[in-house]
């Protein structure tokens, strides 16, 4: 991958239109080692730069910007195209005379011929790019479907800058940014800012799927070139109706198609295997064919409880894979705590952000530049622990009258606090033990709603974000708009809507590209998308397994028992390091002289973290939106 940056703005000079493309482009170095190339047109005050990963077509017959044969186009370009090979015959046919194999001069020769939204219509792979059209002055703007590659913008006037990151916003010249307060409220709630906000007032992402053309005087408009709620209309409308065996069938054949597709590289590829389904699959159809792909996997050998390695190991010997496990020990990521900041241009409290970088760091380090993963594969296959909690809530709890719920969650809010502690130790896990309390609290709150209701409350990392963001309301988010889906399908849409590409898709970009590895997503390739949403609940949830499909695909090649447990994820232990070694760096922090900035309620956190301090409430996974922003803001004004 690379990384891009430019801007529009008649004011400059030459002098100065390079000088500030320049310095952008050296704002994103890390996601570019290879190279870095400028383009400006002072006359017309316009500067598109590029940082450039190498990874098909090492020479400088891939560098960038790249302007089309017929001069028209310039173009920046941050991505790959999987299906560039399949395009170069009918380019050569027209008359082009390639000047490498680059999948850049395919994007920009499709451009130079169909122009940017028919290119659009063509193409498949992951991508952000910008393009600049000479002829009638205008910039365009793109991003992929399901938004994996990253793009930001600003406009003001007759100005336009836009970046990779926000740190290639903030090296331009003359561009002051201002912390957003519903950005903050947001991030407090979501733990990330929902797209197409941005944490800065003024800034926006460009959201996936759509483009965006633009000349100065113009206002910025982006528009969806591919709607996810065009392609689960349509698998609605023509549902898979076969078999479950046939559904199996066929995502078997487009999984082996996309992960072969996403194989091209000229630099060395490998792959995350966590032992998980997702990672698995992705491993398994690399190693067909007596292939011994490179894997790896991280460790925590201090922790068992979050340790997957040896799973991954014994995955990675079943199938023959050449594997390196990473251990990853508790101080190693205590003491890089502190980088997050630089690490995330945009504040993200995703807790598992700090061993993902270290996994990809370690990766890096071992030699490899392309490492596939399985991410994508719960939200579009229903993979998620809290929908079947939400279902199960929303078949056996919801056909209870509304008034007789609301009473039985005034009983349990209204105990006190010691005969709530007595009955929390009576009750089995995960309701007793010493946070019963707060989940029987927590469960209470949620009788009275909806299947829905509880879905949303399980990805609220902080119900008091408002207050906790002095009354900020925050950004409009997919998870308070209307559906009339069913309960499933619309938790699987909202959740590929915003937490996939504003959370998961974000952590694994900006964690790997720090390092300069680029990370694939062959669960994300169009074609699974838009099968994932053919088939119906009842193979989705097969046999009641979450992803039922995916599990049966790994079963033809991988024995059930390696892979068949309770999902473990990649998080941390943040309670207990709140509590311990993260302790004084927390009060440092959220109780500091300057702490707040004027965007927090400093007695309200405060107060939630003298509560989670002394043990009387868990109050981790709320907090760590609060000590994530905090430490971004101070280190943004260091």
């Amino acid at each position: 991958m690379c990384g891009i940056a430019g801007l529009v703005d008649p004011r400059h000079s030459a002098d100065d239109l390079r000088a500030a493309a320049g310095a952008m482009a050296d704002a994103l170095a890390h996601r570019g080692p290879d190279g870095c190339g400028v383009w400006a047109m002072a006359e017309r005050g316009v500067a598109v730069a590029h940082r450039r990963l190498a990874i098909v077509e090492l020479s400088e017959a891939g560098a960038q910007p790249f302007v089309s044969a017929d001069g028209r186009w310039v173009l920046s370009y941050n991505g790959e195209l999987y299906d560039a090979a399949d395009r170069r015959p009918a380019l050569e046919a027209d008359g082009h005379r390639f000047r490498g194999t680059s999948d850049t001069e395919i994007l920009v020769e499709l451009i130079a011929r169909h122009g940017v939204a028919g290119a659009l219509a063509q193409v498949d792979g992951i991508f952000a790019f910008a393009a600049y059209d000479r002829t009638e002055d205008r910039l365009w703007l793109a991003r992929d479907r399901m938004g994996v590659k990253p793009l930001f913008y600003a406009a003001s006037g007759s100005r336009l800058i836009f970046g990779s990151q926000l740190t290639a916003l903030t090296a331009c010249p003359d561009f002051r940014p201002e912390i957003d307060p519903e950005a903050v409220s947001s991030l407090l709630r979501h733990g990330y800012v929902p797209a197409p906000g941005a944490i800065y007032r003024g800034v926006r992402k460009l959201e996936a799927g759509h483009s965006l053309g633009w000349r100065p005087g113009e206002p910025v408009r982006s528009e969806p070139y591919w709607s996810l709620d065009a392609v689960i209309a349509a698998g609605r409308a023509e549902p898979f109706e076969g078999p479950p065996e046939e559904a199996v069938d066929a995502l078997e054949t487009l999984l082996r198609a996309a992960v072969r597709r996403q194989l091209m590289s000229d630099v060395p590829l490998g792959a995350f295997l966590s032992g998980g389904i997702d990672s698995s699959i992705v491993a398994a159809l690399m190693a067909e064919g007596g292939a011994r792909p490179r894997t790896f996997a991280a460790g925590f050998p201090e922790d068992p409880r979050f340790d997957e390695s040896p799973h991954a190991a014994a995955v990675a010997r079943h199938l023959r894979t050449e594997h390196t496990t990473i251990p990853i020990a508790e101080r190693q990521v205590l003491d890089r705590v502190a980088d997050l900041p630089a690490i995330f241009d945009e504040p993200l409290a995703d807790p598992s952000g700090l061993p993902t970088h270290l996994l990809c760091a370690a990766t890096r380090a071992a030699g490899i530049t392309v490492a596939l993963s399985g991410d994508g594969g719960d939200e579009l296959f229903a993979g998620y622990d809290r929908y079947a909690l939400a279902t199960r809530f929303a078949r056996r709890i919801e056909p209870v009258p509304r008034p007789l719920r609301s009473l039985g969650a005034a009983a349990l809010e209204g105990l006190p606090r010691g005969a709530a502690g007595l009955l929390a130790r009576a009750l089995p896990p995960p309701w007793g033990g010493p946070e019963g309390v707060d989940r029987l609290r927590k469960a209470a709150g949620q009788l009275p709603g909806s299947g829905f209701d509880l879905y949303r409350r399980l990805l609220t990392l902080n119900p008091q974000a408002r207050a906790l963001a002095l009354g900020a309301p925050g950004l409009p988010s997919p998870m308070d708009a209307a559906g009339t889906l069913p309960l499933l399908a619309r938790m699987r849409r909202l959740d590929s809507l915003a937490y996939l590409p504003d959370d998961v898709l974000t952590k694994v970009d900006r964690a790997s590209m720090a390092v300069g590895l680029e990370a694939r997503v062959p669960l994300l390739d169009r074609t699974i998308v838009e099968f994932a949403w053919r088939l119906p609940d009842n193979i989705l949830t097969h046999n009641n397994k979450s992803k039922w499909p995916l599990r049966a695909v790994l079963a033809r090649h991988v024995p059930p028992a390696l892979f068949e447990r309770r999902k473990q994820g990649f998080a941390p232990p943040l309670a207990s390091w709140l509590r311990g070694p993260l302790r004084d760096y927390a009060r440092d922090l959220l109780l500091g002289a300057d702490s707040g900035g004027g965007f927090l309620d400093r007695a309200r956190v405060g107060h939630m973290l003298d509560e989670h301090l002394v043990g009387t409430h868990n109050h981790a996974v709320g907090l760590w939106p609060l000590l994530t922003f905090e430490a971004w803001r101070l280190h943004r004004s260091a």
